[in-house]
């Protein structure tokens, strides 16, 4: 997990704008399939939205468990949407940061 510093935390929000969720949080909460979907994306985009459709009330606490267990950084959250980065291994397929 990297630290970003508020330049680039809002580089990345501005980034996020236009982007659409790409993984639900449904009835079955954070499972395996979750974790999964979120790496498969982040390895694909770098930079994802997470939309809580159950479970708003526990949204910050399951979005840390998934950071840590996908090194991600936790950009923000905004109403029931977290956006989340992971910066790409190779430097040629950084698109962000």
């Amino acid at each position: 997990m990297i630290e970003i510093n508020s330049k680039e935390r809002k580089l990345l929000e501005k980034a996020a704008h236009d982007i659409q969720p790409v993984v639900i949080v449904g009835g079955a909460g954070v499972t395996d399939g979750v974790i999964q979907m979120v790496e498969t994306s982040l390895a694909a985009h770098e930079l994802i939205k997470i939309k809580y459709n159950e479970y708003k009330d526990e949204k910050i606490e399951l979005t840390d468990e998934i950071c840590q267990k996908c090194d991600a950084t936790l950009v923000r959250i905004i109403g029931n949407v977290a956006i989340l980065f992971r910066q790409a291994e190779k430097e040629e397929d950084r698109k962000y940061l």
